[in-house]
């Protein structure tokens, strides 16, 4: 591929990414792409604005108090939910929403002493016996919507960290293991396995952090209906452009995954596969998380331009070769005499 198409197109890839995002239209004060019930404009209004109904369903994720009397005006003069009128709902519980009010003349007390105070309030209930009213802010603070994607969103958004320690331990052990049998290691982009697939898993994972970036910037509004709605589908013509984008880039990661590992599968020496692809999976989170904090500042679309040259050029310069020496293990363009070592190889 000659230099100057290669630029053009590291180029273009973010600035189409770019101008999805900024010309990405929100109607109704919400990304409502999911229809919502057909009954009085004021239902409309509210699913479009708070991205959820009468009959969704939630999981908690903690404990929460709910109050069994409705929290009207004048009803509740001494609202405690310390009292027994109350039912409680514990972590794991399934919750479904039946009933929402505004009630602007409510107490103020809260669920919690530093809880703000609002005026929607939502009767949610697990079975026929449990079941109560609890104020909106309380009760978003405490679920998950009820949908596998959703809760992988949630559990994996509040363990980021814990995900980048992990993998980052976890690669330097063997990476040290490596140094001690061998003095050597092989990594992607340096002394990367003969094969693109480790190369496009990376340009994935990069174009993905800046997509969602791009989403969290532009449009976040629409995360969270996804959030609240998820879809796997990239093809539907019910999301917006950006969006079917992202779970397209998801899809495309997912089956480069897979060829890397059939092709490490091929390849001798479990050990250092195994190595190979734990240090894979550390740089795939670093860039994960170095393009999701740089691309709302705009930084990482100039990031990304300056990683896909390198990596590519990296992979035209090292990667072609199938042939590594039986030496000094360095690629090799041809069968011979190595040049980084001097062994002859046939």
């Amino acid at each position: 591929m000659p230099q100057t198409t290669l630029r053009h197109l590291l180029l273009l890839i973010p600035t189409l990414l770019l101008l999805s995002s900024c010309y990405y239209s929100q109607q109704g004060g919400g990304d409502a792409w999911v229809m919502g019930e057909k009954q009085a404009v004021d239902s409309i209004h509210f699913r479009a604005r708070h991205h959820y109904w009468v009959g969704y369903n939630f999981v908690l994720t903690d404990s929460l108090n709910a109050s069994t009397s409705a929290p009207f005006t004048g009803l509740l003069p001494e609202y405690d939910l310390a009292l027994s009128d109350t039912s409680r709902f514990r972590r794991g519980d399934h919750a479904v929403v039946v009933s929402i009010t505004y009630a602007p003349g409510a107490p103020t007390a809260t669920l919690t002493d530093n809880a703000p105070t609002d005026s929607i309030w939502v009767k949610i209930a697990r079975d026929q016996f449990t079941q109560g009213w609890v104020r909106e802010s309380d009760l978003l603070q405490r679920v998950t919507p009820d949908d596998p994607i959703s809760r992988f969103i949630f559990h994996f958004s509040d363990s980021r960290a814990l995900f980048f320690l992990s993998f980052a331990g976890i690669g330097i052990f063997f990476i040290l293991v490596q140094i001690v049998r061998h003095g050597r290691i092989r990594i992607v982009h340096f002394r990367d396995i003969p094969s693109f697939y480790p190369t496009l898993l990376c340009l994935c994972v990069s174009g993905a952090a800046v997509i969602y970036g791009s989403i969290q910037r532009f449009v976040p509004e629409t995360w969270v209906e996804f959030y609240y709605h998820p879809t796997l589908n990239p093809l539907s013509s019910d999301i917006p452009l950006i969006l079917a984008l992202f779970i397209a880039s998801i899809w495309l990661m997912l089956i480069v995954a897979v060829a890397v590992v059939d092709e490490l599968r091929r390849l001798p020496d479990l050990g250092d596969n195994l190595s190979y692809l734990v240090t894979l999976g550390g740089v795939c989170m670093v860039l994960y998380l170095i393009f999701t904090l740089t691309t709302p500042f705009y930084i990482g679309y100039v990031l990304l331009c300056g990683y896909w040259y390198f990596a590519i050029s990296q992979y035209m310069r090292h990667g072609p070769s199938h042939l590594y020496c039986g030496a000094c293990h360095h690629s090799l363009p041809a069968r011979g005499r190595c040049p980084h070592c001097g062994v002859m190889n046939e």
